[in-house]
């Protein structure tokens, strides 16, 4: 007779997650001291933000994986809804309606809960798939195809719309990384991105060809984000030069705590980074690294450990999506990527992108409790 392992939670996640909190609220503090008279409370409020997100966590183990996912398919239409209403009644910040302005509270932004609504979605959906066609045909796999573009395609389109180019990008690579996981045929990739290069070389055609004629096809606004994009090289621009000033100023230990030497626009957010390498320098960046990097490893184990499918492609989901936004965020920290206002996870001020976060931590707790996971690293 056999007794049963009791479950576990993975508590090395946990550790993790609090000790990206304490940075994250030591570099907001520091950054509120560089916005002076235009801080809002940014420290106290990612501290609340925090202890909900950590019942977020509480809640969603509690409940466990099999009944969020049961009702996925109710959350996606929620944030269909919510993604709609947001171009109708959303409030416009920077000519960009992404986020519902709740009175006393703050901003909400849909498309950050839409991340993880997609990612629970299409593992389902894929699960479905596959349960329903062990070996399928290549027809199979092509209606499989038009269904999850349009299950991806309705909320970039709606997010597009916004405009939030920078989410829709994690729309696509979270798709793009669970369907590689998924195990169709490799052949449909390479379809896939022949596709999209050629959409984006017919964009890039017209845009240096023809301006007048790109603007009138596409419009003002995406003729901007597409400039933006192309001219982030040139290394050029207030903030960027600032935040690289701020950062390589630094040095081997940074000015210390709450000692920003330069000013750069959006410090609690986009340029959180600036902020808090040039409070602690090299070494203390090298810290934030190997904890990011360090979560990143701990969840691609989990999913390399779990024999449950649709476990696999909700964590290839969440770490496509943390990785992405770690380099995108720091990347432009740097001038090495292009700045499209994608935040640092867990780091980054915003109640919205990290309640969406916490409530992935507990999605991927629930994993390791309810496979009886113990890894060791």
């Amino acid at each position: 007779m056999h007794s049963k392992r009791r479950s576990k939670i993975d508590f090395s996640i946990i550790l993790i997650i609090i000790l990206l909190a304490i940075i994250s609220l030591i570099s907001i503090n520091s950054a509120e001291n560089l916005l002076g008279s235009r801080a809002d409370n940014y420290t106290l409020k990612q501290a609340i933000w925090y202890i909900i997100g950590f019942i977020t966590i509480i809640i969603v183990t509690f409940f466990g994986n099999e009944s969020i996912l049961k009702i996925s398919k109710y959350l996606y239409i929620g944030g269909i809804l919510s993604l709609i209403l947001l171009l109708i009644f959303g409030t416009p910040v920077n000519n960009a309606k992404c986020w519902f302005e709740i009175p006393h509270i703050g901003a909400f932004q849909p498309s950050e809960f839409m991340k993880i609504i997609l990612i629970l979605t299409l593992s389902s959906f894929t699960c479905s798939f596959h349960d329903k066609y062990p070996i399928p045909s290549i027809k199979e796999e092509f209606i499989f195809l038009l269904k999850v573009a349009i299950i991806v395609g309705i909320p970039s389109f709606l997010t597009f719309l916004q405009p939030d180019t920078g989410v829709v990008i994690i729309y696509l690579l979270i798709t793009f990384v669970m369907l590689f996981i998924s195990g169709i045929r490799y052949r449909w990739f390479t379809t896939i991105i022949a596709a999209i290069g050629s959409v984006i070389a017919v964009i890039l055609i017209i845009y240096f060809t023809n301006t007048n004629l790109f603007i009138k096809i596409f419009g003002t606004s995406f003729f901007l984000r597409v400039d933006r994009l192309l001219d982030w090289s040139s290394g050029s621009g207030y903030q960027l030069e600032n935040g690289i000033t701020a950062i390589g100023s630094g040095g081997l230990l940074g000015f210390g705590l709450n000692h920003t030497p330069i000013y750069f626009p959006e410090p609690q957010t986009d340029f959180i980074f600036a902020v808090y390498a040039s409070n602690f320098g090299f070494i203390g960046s090298l810290v934030l690294l190997v904890l990011l990097l360090f979560l990143d490893l701990r969840l691609t184990f989990i999913a390399l450990k779990t024999n449950n499918n649709i476990n696999k492609y909700i964590i290839s989901g969440c770490v496509a999506m943390l990785i992405y936004q770690q380099v995108q965020n720091i990347g432009m920290t740097f001038g090495l990527l292009p700045i499209t206002g994608i935040t640092l996870p867990f780091i980054s001020y915003g109640g919205s992108s990290l309640l969406s976060y916490m409530l992935m931590i507990g999605i991927i707790l629930n994993i390791t409790k309810e496979d009886n996971l113990h890894l060791n690293v």
